[in-house]
């Protein structure tokens, strides 16, 4: 089955060239292009594609607002967003990830990486790898992190909450397995089992997450 994607971006020559780029994918179909975040809005939420590949500086909308309408907290049937820029500004990061977002893309990112960020995406992962997690958590760790106490009630078993805490470190599967001494699999399991009891969509969710609970200093 192909992956559904819908293309946002103010710019008319380059979101041509990431349509003719997407839909020349055999896994993948362009289902609908825009060119401001409330069409895209709009369209997503009548076509129901598996991606969206967002701008962000954008008129009517911008793509932040777009994605947390689309991906954010409280949304009924979020729709995961790939936001894609030319400004690698860390600000521009984070607020698309706080606002649902579950990946981040330069422009100028070669079309096999923007290809594999978007099947990544679809396939529920998280796009940024541990070390930009790390990297970007680390700078805002300071707004997420909370003033009251770390939170005692967590629906999670104490392996869980330590697996929570090296995610939020920033470490990836094979990093969590070796400090553990479990395999990998064991890990994905652990994942898996943390994401559904928080209900949380993604590895970046979990790092906020576990910042926002006092779980990780």
């Amino acid at each position: 089955m192909s992956t559904r994607v819908l293309v946002c971006d103010d710019q008319m020559l380059i979101r041509t060239g990431l349509v003719t780029i997407i839909g020349a994918q055999p896994d993948m179909e362009v289902v609908g292009e825009c060119g401001d975040g409330r069409t895209a809005v709009e369209l997503a939420g009548r076509l129901r594609p598996d991606v969206v590949v967002m701008d962000v500086r954008m008129p009517e909308l911008d793509g932040i607002e777009a994605t947390r309408r689309l991906a954010g907290s409280g949304v009924e049937h979020p729709v995961k967003v790939l936001v894609v820029t030319t400004f690698n500004l860390d600000e521009y990061v984070y607020e698309a990830l706080r606002a649902g977002a579950s990946g981040f893309l330069l422009k100028d990112a070669p079309p096999d990486q923007l290809l594999n960020g978007i099947r990544t995406v679809a396939s529920g992962a998280a796009l940024l790898a541990p070390e930009v997690t790390r990297q970007l958590v680390g700078r805002f760790a300071a707004r997420i992190r909370p003033t009251h106490a770390p939170e005692t009630h967590l629906p999670l078993t104490p392996r869980e909450r330590e697996v929570l805490g090296l995610i939020a470190n920033g470490l990836s599967n094979g990093e969590i397995a070796t400090s553990l001494f479990i395999s990998q699999e064991t890990v994905k399991t652990f994942v898996s089992r943390i994401l559904t009891k928080l209900d949380l969509r993604d590895r970046v969710q979990a790092v906020v997450y576990a910042y926002r609970h006092g779980l990780v200093a």
